[in-house]
């Protein structure tokens, strides 16, 4: 069974339709991406998955219907919203940043346990822990927000255009990361992005979008071999 199905999802800003039946599904324990430029819906898939626009269609997660239609009820089932942009809280530290990651917990020795292994994954942060984050560089801040992700031990991360303003050295070590992460958490992650080559190579299917529709979808490394595919909708 699927963990995650988006079946025929539909949503609009206001008089304009963002989406227009958007079907997918991610299986337990994978990486799969959402590749697609700017403006083809990307983001918006993420925050109808969340609850935070209105939406038609099915949202199913585990084999239930997601209920609530909230941030916060997804947060409680396991899901974990990386936004683009990182979403940090600047005023706040390290430390305090990734203790809101864990508003779900309840267990204060097992959150405890959780934030030494979310700063095994990132030295940097447990170096910085009682720094402000909005002085932190940008690959620390998106560290920082798949962080305080990984504090609520989700079962599935959204991560939303991950290397979004990065160096390409910073978002490999992302990348090689999340990898990590998926392999020895068994954490799901569904990835947006607009490096198609970067997230082909870390995730095992893919869905390319064009203007709120998937255009084609598949095995990444299918995906990557179909020279018609990668120059009309990957860019190389």
């Amino acid at each position: 069974m699927a963990l995650l199905e988006l079946d025929d999802l539909r949503a609009r800003y206001g008089e304009t339709d963002v989406l227009h039946g958007i079907t997918l599904s991610v299986e337990p324990g994978a990486i799969v991406a959402i590749l697609g430029a700017n403006g083809a819906g990307k983001t918006t898939t993420f925050r109808a998955i969340t609850g935070a626009i209105p939406t038609s269609g099915a949202v199913r997660f585990d084999g239930r219907p997601i209920k609530g239609n909230s941030p916060e009820a997804a947060a409680r089932l396991g899901i974990a919203h990386v936004p683009e942009g990182r979403g940090t809280l600047a005023a706040l530290t390290v430390r305090e940043n990734l203790a809101l990651g864990a508003f779900t917990q309840k267990d204060s020795k097992r959150t405890r346990a959780t934030y030494e292994r979310v700063v095994s994954y990132f030295p940097r942060l447990a170096e910085r822990c009682n720094q402000a984050a909005g002085t932190l560089s940008g690959g620390e801040q998106q560290m920082l927000a798949i962080g305080r992700a990984l504090m609520m031990e989700p079962r599935l991360m959204l991560l939303d255009e991950p290397s979004l303003g990065l160096a390409p050295l910073i978002v490999r070590e992302i990348f090689a990361l999340l990898e990590r992460i998926n392999k020895s958490d068994g954490v799901t992650i569904l990835v947006s992005e607009q490096n198609a080559k970067l997230a082909l190579a870390a995730a095992s299917h893919a869905y390319v979008l064009e203007t709120g529709r998937i255009a084609v979808s598949g095995p990444s490394a299918d995906l990557n071999r179909d020279d018609a595919v990668r120059k009309s909708y990957l860019g190389y």
